[in-house]
């Protein structure tokens, strides 16, 4: 079996510290020196998400997250009508705070029915205590917004699992990721529209080889069969199961920089790991009654 060093890749954008230029966003790399196996890559057709309905995932969330070298592009998950979950990475090195996009589909357009943008200073933003950047471990974090948010037909909060199955791997079960990421290895930067995947929950024990072994049960892995995955921008992103109950099970955590495309599995924050924590920190909670 062959073996390389290879870069772990948090999903997120960063830009320039003036006016947004969405074309020109380029991809912000974590090194853990990892050993990983690298698969045989088949050439193919690129397989892209689709794009997603107006007010087809209320509960996303999208972040330009202001930082010491200019601005980050993050997604998120509203839980409810205060609080956004995100990924620690996007959040870790916050100078004044961050714009939450709400009610978005295309990220651009301001004037766009439905969508709200809302500055949260920094103090507002609670990052896990136990985030490490060097193995990527509790990749989590929470943004509190100022005043509480009007929930309509364009935002709505997504479902936290119930905590009495929060022993449930969802291994096999289909879900949906979302966000406003590159949409292939080529694009220049992250997409004006919210994109969308539909793709099945494995097995961790099938997912830690292709990361030499580093994950932990704290995360959860999908398949890119195809090349259809999470990419740059789509970081602490939505993982909801696909069967319409807009439960939250996963934050887009990383990938690996050889590419978006080539068939090596996503990987997500596992949010029934953290139910506590969460509450802890919003007091949300779904006890299933």
């Amino acid at each position: 079996m062959k073996y390389v060093y290879a870069s772990v890749l948090a999903l997120s954008v960063v830009i320039g510290a003036t006016a947004v230029d969405w074309q020109s966003l380029i991809s912000v790399d974590i090194d853990p020196k990892l050993t990983i196996h690298r698969p045989n890559v088949h050439a193919g057709r690129i397989t892209r998400g689709d794009t997603a309905g107006r007010s087809q995932f209320p509960y996303q969330v999208g972040l330009m997250l202001y930082l010491e070298g200019g601005a980050a592009w993050c997604g998120g998950s509203l839980i409810s009508d205060r609080h956004v979950i995100t990924a620690a990475h996007c959040t870790d090195s916050l100078t004044t705070g961050v714009d939450v996009y709400l009610g978005a589909w295309n990220r651009t357009n301001k004037l766009e029915q439905g969508q709200q943008i809302i500055f949260v200073p920094t103090k507002y933003v609670t990052v896990h205590e136990g985030w490490d950047a060097s193995t990527l471990t509790h990749d989590i974090s929470v943004i509190k917004l100022p005043v509480p948010i009007e929930l309509n037909e364009y935002i709505q909060p997504a479902q936290l699992p119930v905590k009495q199955e929060s022993y449930n791997a969802y291994v096999g079960e289909q879900a949906i990721a979302s966000g406003w990421g590159k949409i292939s290895d080529s694009a220049s930067g992250a997409t004006d529209i919210l994109q969308y995947i539909n793709v099945p929950i494995m097995k961790n024990s099938g997912c830690s080889p292709w990361y030499g072994g580093i994950l932990t049960s704290n995360v959860i892995c999908i398949k890119t069969t195809g090349g259809t995955s999470t990419c740059n921008g789509d970081s602490g992103g939505p993982l909801v199961l696909a069967d319409g109950s807009n439960t939250l099970i996963g934050a887009t955590s990383f990938g690996i920089v050889f590419g978006c495309e080539i068939g090596w599995p996503g990987v997500f924050t596992r949010i029934t790991s953290y139910l506590d924590w969460i509450e802890n920190n919003t007091g949300v909670v779904n006890h299933g009654y």
